[in-house]
């Protein structure tokens, strides 16, 4: 890559050798130049001041100030891309969950005795972090009715990079009685307990970790918690249920947002789906599916993508009914899934079908 073409980064860690060894591993991939380093926050200030970079490295835990009243300072006064990196986030800590809420594209646990691969993807994160969209200022919450006469559909939503953030605005607008929501958000299993423990201290319904044979109802948000299971739709006696697939990676991912969407295409117009920010195209062919069989299918617009990466993919294939902005998202999710909602279903796009891929280990149950 040409000199002029390198993405310039500023490494922030009060460790002399962990940024030597994260200098050395961004150079070597060639594609960054390190155009500064720091070894506090106050020092930081100076140099992207000085230095103007298009991502940051910032260490949790440093002397003077901490990374994460230095993130929401940065974020408010002077946004770039940010990637944490620190011992705490590979156990999954509220610190890695608060940084990407604040505004940091990614989090990265440091190399060593629990961690020792960490750096073998580093200059892949960081660099798509570089690439990454900054969102604005979050929209305030509406006011919301307390009741919400449900109609029967379920939402189902897909996430990835830039998704702490997204679902957090997302389920805002959501009112404590609002619609039964499963979510597949790509991030490490030791992630997911604390991402749901820290969005149901914030959010009006009721929100944890998806569990085996649950049925779903009113009020109820069900993350998937990943691992060595996807999170699939199942129907039994009448009633949906949630089920924890135990299978191989699905589009690159385990949870896959396409293993999610394609279990409930059985339902048909009694589904919602949504595919938020994100890298990659998982989603998008579930997506697909799910529109063909006559769910209403949204996917999150470049404008206000952290990463347009999945939803661009679902726009192109014909798969969303509508690209709306996040803030658009709610009230339009709300809408199709209240009683006496008009029809918000656009024409299934026409042409061939895709043909379903068949999944590792057997297929999922899939709705009747």
């Amino acid at each position: 890559m040409d000199g002029s073409n390198k993405k310039r980064v500023v490494i922030v860690d009060d460790s002399v050798v962990m940024r030597d060894l994260v200098r050395r591993q961004l150079l070597e991939d060639g594609r960054f130049t390190v155009v500064g380093e720091a070894g506090d926050p106050y020092e930081a200030r100076d140099v992207i001041k000085r230095t103007n970079p298009d991502v940051l490295t910032l260490d949790v835990e440093m002397p003077r100030m901490d990374g994460l009243s230095f993130l929401e300072k940065l974020m408010r006064l002077r946004p770039l891309p940010v990637v944490m990196f620190s011992s705490e986030t590979h156990r999954g800590s509220r610190a890695a969950i608060e940084a990407l809420s604040l505004g940091a594209i990614d989090c990265i646990g440091k190399p060593g005795m629990h961690n020792p691969d960490a750096m073998k993807a580093l200059a892949e994160r960081v660099f798509i972090a570089s690439t990454a969209r900054i969102p604005g200022r979050r929209l305030p919450s509406p006011d919301l009715p307390a009741r919400f006469d449900w109609n029967g559909r379920i939402v189902l939503v897909g996430a990835s990079t830039g998704g702490v953030d997204a679902l957090e605005s997302f389920l805002a607008a959501y009112p404590e009685n609002g619609p039964p929501t499963l979510i597949a958000q790509h991030m490490p299993e030791t992630f997911l307990a604390g991402f749901a423990r820290f969005l149901s201290e914030r959010v009006r319904p009721d929100v944890a970790l998806a569990r085996e044979g649950e049925v779903l109802g009113q009020g109820m948000v069900r993350i998937a918690p990943g691992g060595e299971t996807h999170l699939v739709l199942s129907q039994h006696a009448g009633c949906v249920t949630s089920r924890l697939y135990a299978g191989e990676k699905v589009s690159g991912h385990r949870p896959s947002v396409d293993m999610l969407f394609r279990s409930a295409t059985g339902l048909g117009g009694r589904i919602v789906a949504v595919l938020l920010t994100g890298m990659g195209s998982d989603g998008a062919c579930g997506m697909k599916e799910l529109r063909q069989a006559g769910a209403f299918t949204i996917a999150q617009d470049r404008d206000s993508s952290v990463v347009y990466g999945m939803p661009r993919v679902a726009c192109e294939m014909g798969a969303a009914s509508l690209s709306l902005s996040l803030g658009e998202i709610p009230g339009t999710v709300l809408e199709a899934s209240r009683r006496g909602e008009r029809d918000l279903r656009a024409p299934a796009t026409t042409g061939s079908v895709q043909p379903k891929r068949s999944f590792p280990g057997g297929s999922p149950p899939h709705l009747r």
